[in-house]
């Protein structure tokens, strides 16, 4: 079982802290009636993985059957206030180790000026960066991401290795730093001592809220996992994010999440909805 691909933000978080830019919208913060906290009732479920009779899942079924969204262009606030086209991106990406740095570099290597904005720069004075405590993440030019292209760009605004999956036919999870694709669902592992002196590896699969980023978690503009503005979606997020849970968890892990799910979501009165979800339609009287 590899290390847990996890994100270092709550690092960055505290660079972006030392260099915030005053400005009235940051003074008054975002829209409090938007976010719905992230102390609630939550629905658990705990099972085998079926391709290893040592781990176990435990998944976090108010989330994963929500109708959360990326909002990214079309109303996420962003984390940091007065950059809402930076959406997430604003900090950049810390690499998860090297092999996620080497893949990403592997994909930096196709992008064109016509998909990467400052293809230029990236090239010529590179595209990897260090924060304060000399950790590699993708470098941040202009106060984002370097791969981010801004609006207005010919193709596209957002991501520049995400456009390079979709042209290409891929899931964005094949180009992008773990980080990025992994995000907004959270994967930690916890080993568990059992009364019969057996351990096993409990692998978490959860909402990656504002405490996932660590301690300057609380101090981002907005974040968009528990906001109401970003539940909207048709689909739930255990469908949504098939390619990425299925990378996550396995195949076969992934198949038993969405029986799970399935059966909480074909129940009358489901337990635990997430607060920022849209209230359900009244059900006909027969």
């Amino acid at each position: 079982m590899p290390k847990t691909k996890k994100a270092k933000p709550d690092k960055a978080t505290k660079k972006q802290k030392s260099n915030k830019q005053t400005s009235q919208a940051e003074a008054n913060g975002p829209d409090p009636s938007d976010e719905k906290g992230i102390d609630f009732a939550r629905a658990w479920v705990e099972f085998p993985d079926p391709d290893d009779d040592e781990q176990v899942f435990r998944c976090d079924l108010t989330w994963l059957t929500s109708r959360w969204t990326c909002v990214f262009g079309s109303g996420c606030q962003g984390i940091q206030a007065g950059r809402a086209d930076d959406g997430c991106c604003t900090l950049g990406a810390h690499f998860s180790d090297e092999d996620d740095e080497k893949r990403v570099a592997e994909n930096v290597a196709r992008l064109t000026p016509e998909l990467w904005q400052f293809h230029d720069v990236g090239t010529e004075t590179g595209w990897v960066g260090v924060d304060e405590d000399g950790e590699r993440q993708t470098r941040r030019w202009e106060g984002s991401c370097i791969f981010q292209n801004r609006p207005g760009f010919a193709a596209g605004a957002g991501c520049s290795l995400h456009i390079l999956a979709l042209r290409e036919g891929k899931e964005p999870l094949e180009t992008k730093p773990d980080v990025c694709w992994q995000l907004p669902v959270r994967r930690t592992y916890d080993w568990i001592d059992r009364p019969d002196d057996t351990r096993v590896l409990q692998v978490t699969i959860g909402e990656y809220d504002r405490r996932g980023w660590g301690p300057g978690g609380h101090d981002l503009h907005w974040w968009c996992t528990s906001a109401t503005s970003a539940h909207g979606a048709g689909d739930p997020v255990y469908v949504s994010y098939r390619p990425e849970l299925i990378e996550l968890m396995g195949k076969e892990g992934y198949d038993r999440l969405v029986e799970l799910c399935e059966e909480r979501l074909s129940s009358l009165l489901p337990m635990a909805p997430h607060p920022a979800d849209p209230l359900p339609a009244p059900k006909k009287k027969h």
